[in-house]
């Protein structure tokens, strides 16, 4: 894929052609994009499904181990021996 600046034109009903070697290596398999507005611009990203569990074993809470659920609340929320209810 080139990378640059492209000029394309719009429609009257808004609408314009992505550039063709952007959808092949960009949309392979994605029928959505996400269309983010912004104050004298739109930002087109492709919409993936993420694997947020690839991240799970990367948060650190602050706390060593979890011994029992009681224990992390107590440690993460700061309180001694009551834990907010929420």
């Amino acid at each position: 894929m080139q990378v640059g600046v492209e000029v394309k034109k719009v429609d009257s009903q808004g609408r314009l052609i992505l550039p063709a070697d952007w959808r092949e290596s960009e949309l392979e398999g994605v029928t959505e994009v996400f269309v983010i507005k912004r104050k004298g611009y739109l930002k087109i990203v492709p919409k993936r499904k993420v694997d947020l569990t690839r991240f799970f074993d990367e948060v650190d809470l602050g706390v060593e181990a979890i011994g029992g659920w009681k224990e992390f609340e107590r440690k993460f929320y700061g309180g001694e021996d009551e834990v907010p209810r929420r």
